[in-house]
């Protein structure tokens, strides 16, 4: 996966757990919980459905790792 790829595919995965959330507007390096206000089980979702989209395991000691979108690009590309 690219990173291009692996941006969109986190993009759509939290737009889709957050519709209120515009991620093309959403800074790489932004805390998608502490700047963005998602609250645990918005943050669950977004995981969920990006190991969904991503068709990969996501594991509970991983969701440190895509606490960004920059994050999630670096996690991606390494792993799908």
């Amino acid at each position: 996966m690219t990173p291009r790829q692996a941006r969109d595919l986190a993009a759509r995965s939290l737009e889709k757990a957050a519709p209120d959330i515009d991620a093309s507007a959403v800074g790489g390096d932004a805390d998608l919980r502490e700047d963005l206000g998602l609250d645990s089980l918005d943050f669950l979702g977004f995981v969920e459905g990006l190991s969904d989209a991503a068709g990969l395991r996501i594991d509970e000691d991983d969701y440190p790792e895509l606490a960004t979108l920059d994050g999630c690009v670096a996690y991606l590309t390494r792993r799908a």
